[in-house]
C-alpha cells in the first residue's frame, strides 16, 4: 500500500522541484530541527526507519501541508511521545 510520500510523479503529483542554490535552511528553527534529530537517533531514542516511518504516517492532510522541517519536527514529537520522553501537556505547555 502506498503511503501519501509516495506520491511522486503520480497523476496530479508533478515531481518536485530541485532547489538550486537554496541554503540547507531557510529559518533558524529549521536548523534546530536537524540537530535535535541528529542527536536523538546518534543517542539511539530512536533510528532513521522509525523517524522516517513517523513522517508517513502522518494523516494524508496534514503532510501536505507542511513543510520538509515541519514534517521532522511532527515525526520527532510523535516519536517521542510514544516512547513516552514526552507527554502531550510538554507539547501543549500545559
Amino acid at each position: 500500500m502506498s503511503r501519501i510520500n509516495d506520491v511522486g510523479g503520480m497523476q496530479g503529483f508533478p515531481l518536485a522541484d530541485v532547489e538550486r542554490d537554496e541554503p540547507p535552511f531557510h529559518a533558524d528553527w529549521e536548523a534546530h530541527v536537524f540537530a535535535i534529530n541528529a542527536a536523538l537517533i546518534g543517542r539511539g531514542v530512536y533510528n532513521l526507519d522509525e523517524f522516517r516511518d513517523a513522517i508517513e504516517r502522518m494523516p494524508v492532510q496534514e503532510y501536505l501541508a507542511s513543510s520538509y522541517y515541519e514534517r521532522w519536527l511532527r515525526a520527532i514529537t510523535t516519536l517521542l511521545t510514544e516512547r513516552g520522553v514526552l507527554t502531550q501537556a510538554d507539547l501543549s505547555g500545559d
